[in-house]
């Protein structure tokens, strides 16, 4: 049998993708093979857990409740196999072990299993899958030969779909890590449209109205003039791939920042390439929430608590107490109560101690 009949190996190279996994080189396989049964199970070194997807008739209810109450751990020694190995029913079974012969002549007789081709492949971290066809004499040595034939190509599918899983799981704890910071970035094309962007930036889309996805999924500032200064800068960036970053406030209560700045790599080939990207800090509560945070994570009066955050904006005690119209010496009296309740020795410390603490992942 030719390896690449019917589409074998892109359904192994696609299977990664599907859901549920591998279910076309699954049904694929069983076609090719004429067995009634094909299985492919992952079984990590270090886990219990077992991942065992397959393609075939469905167990009897008897049949399956027989498995589950008498042979739900299977007794064959799969632990023991050679990797790349192709190993026969016969081979497995151990003549002297009752469990193991009961196990053959009472379940696997009983859905139509005489005859079974199983192959063991370990990916490179020591991730192990084993592939098995089972039923009667059309499973033979010509499948025998196919798993040979498939065992490069399945431990490469293997490490590909560990790989992913691995940068899937990182991208998903880096997301909510960016999102209980509230903050996030988008590419953009030299026409503002949006190409790529962190997901719970729509959730800012959504609940904030200074920035939204327009036409053509087009990055659209609230403010006009903002708009402007935005489209004539990543324009700029089109052209320069070297241009200056530019910060930008979009808002001050809540406060939420932009920097906008080129895209030096643009080897990625698209019809419409990224020239921008675009990083965006904006606080989900407005400035009284904080203040009301602020009272119940450092017992502070709601006066000293504005004060507190006037400050943690980069506000000067000067500057602060003119904003909230109060005389410097209440407002340094203020500040020192503030020290004080907060920890901080100093206003720096102060500003660490409000930025750095839980109110940040509120």
């Amino acid at each position: 049998m030719r390896l690449d009949d019917g589409g074998l190996l892109a359904a192994l190279h696609e299977g990664m993708f599907e859901q549920p996994l591998w279910h076309g080189f699954l049904e694929k396989l069983r076609a090719r093979t004429g067995a009634p049964y094909v299985s492919l199970a992952f079984r990590p070194i270090d886990e219990e857990r077992i991942v065992e997807l397959y393609s075939g008739p469905a167990m009897s209810r008897q049949m399956g409740r027989l498995f589950d109450e008498k042979y739900a751990r299977d007794p064959l020694p799969y632990r023991q196999m050679r990797e790349g190995r192709i190993y026969t029913m016969e081979e497995l079974l151990d003549r002297a072990d009752a469990f193991q012969q009961a196990y053959r002549d009472e379940f696997l007789k009983g859905i139509g299993v005489t005859n079974m081709r199983l192959m063991r492949v370990s990916e490179p971290s020591g991730i192990d899958a084993w592939l098995t066809c089972a039923g009667g004499r059309e499973v033979g040595s010509a499948v025998g030969a196919l798993f040979t034939a498939l065992a490069p190509h399945l431990r490469i599918a293997l490490r590909n779909f560990i790989a992913y899983e691995r940068e899937k799981f990182r991208s998903s704890v880096t997301s909510e890590a960016f999102g209980r910071l509230n903050f996030g970035w988008l590419t953009l094309d030299a026409q503002c449209r949006i190409l790529d962007m962190t997901p719970h930036l729509e959730q800012l889309f959504q609940r904030s109205t200074v920035l939204r996805r327009g036409r053509y999924n087009r990055l659209t500032p609230a403010s006009p003039a903002i708009d402007r200064e935005l489209t004539a800068l990543v324009k700029s960036f089109a052209h320069d791939a070297e241009g200056k970053p530019r910060a930008i406030n979009l808002s001050r209560d809540p406060l939420i920042d932009m920097l906008v700045r080129p895209i030096q790599d643009r080897s990625l080939s698209a019809q419409s390439p990224p020239v921008a990207i675009a990083y965006i800090s904006g606080d989900r509560w407005s400035q009284a929430d904080r203040c009301d945070q602020l009272v119940d994570l450092f017992g502070l009066l709601p006066s000293e608590a504005r004060f507190a955050w006037a400050i943690a904006q980069g506000m000067t005690i000067a500057e602060a107490a003119q904003d909230l119209g109060l005389t410097v010496e209440t407002a340094r009296h203020y500040s020192k109560k503030i020290y004080a309740k907060t920890g901080s020795r100093g206003q720096a410390e102060l500003v660490r101690n409000i930025l750095t603490s839980v109110l940040a992942l509120a």
